[in-house]
């Protein structure tokens, strides 16, 4: 597929505009995750979104599952990311996680621009770096971080009843989540993924901190 060169440029333009919020990270640890826009390919490869045989004109989002081996989250969906080291900045981190997570190499030239830092109930600032790709083909999870990959139709992201909201026990806001076929994604990563269709698909200026986390995601 041709690289959609419209597309792109809408994105970039709209992260170009965004004024980025980044909160007091004192004593958090740093983080970095990839939004890696790709083809659609083959699908999501999760209940409820659909295989294709072919590659189709559509955009998608890479999002991982956690294996079940991790110490903290789990089994959990995630986008590729993982600690900033020191001296680096958070898109080094961001493009490096991505080659260890799920084999695939990008150079900074692919980075479109980043979205709000996202803070953390485990205790990290989390800064979601926008980047974009072709097909992506020859993807490998690395099986110590990652059970498997998922490209995530953008038109999910889009769906009516998304996101879902549901009320927590002793907190003023709801945890917020995101339809996925049968399934659904909780926050952290959901705000990301809601915060990237408001600010880059819609163009809306929608912040996501205050949302709510599920409990299972605060260790």
């Amino acid at each position: 597929m041709l690289r959609d060169l419209a597309f792109e440029n809408r994105v970039r333009q709209r992260l170009a505009q965004w004024q980025r919020h980044e909160p007091d990270a004192a004593g958090l640890r740093r983080a970095a995750v990839a939004m890696v826009l790709t083809d659609e390919g083959h699908g999501g490869e999760l209940p409820g979104l659909p295989r294709h045989a072919q590659w189709s004109e559509q955009a998608a989002i890479i999002v991982t599952r956690r294996a079940a081996t991790l110490r903290a989250h789990a089994g959990q969906f995630a986008l590729p990311g993982g600690r900033v080291d020191e001296g680096e900045t958070a898109q080094q981190a961001a493009l490096r996680e991505l080659h260890e997570e799920v084999g695939l190499v990008l150079d900074a030239g692919a980075i479109i621009g980043l979205l709000d830092d996202v803070i953390t109930r485990s205790g990290y600032a989390i800064t979601p770096v926008v980047m974009w790709t072709g097909a992506a083909m020859g993807l490998q999870p690395n099986p110590d971080e990652v059970a498997s990959i998922h490209r995530i139709p953008l038109t999910e992201l889009l769906r009516a009843d998304a996101p879902m909201l549901t009320p927590m026990d002793d907190s003023d806001v709801p945890v917020l989540r995101m339809p996925v076929g049968q399934g659904w994604i909780a926050a952290p990563t959901a705000a990301m993924l809601y915060q990237f269709r408001e600010v880059c698909l819609l163009g809306r200026e929608t912040r996501v901190q205050h949302f709510e986390q599920p409990r299972f995601a605060w260790k």
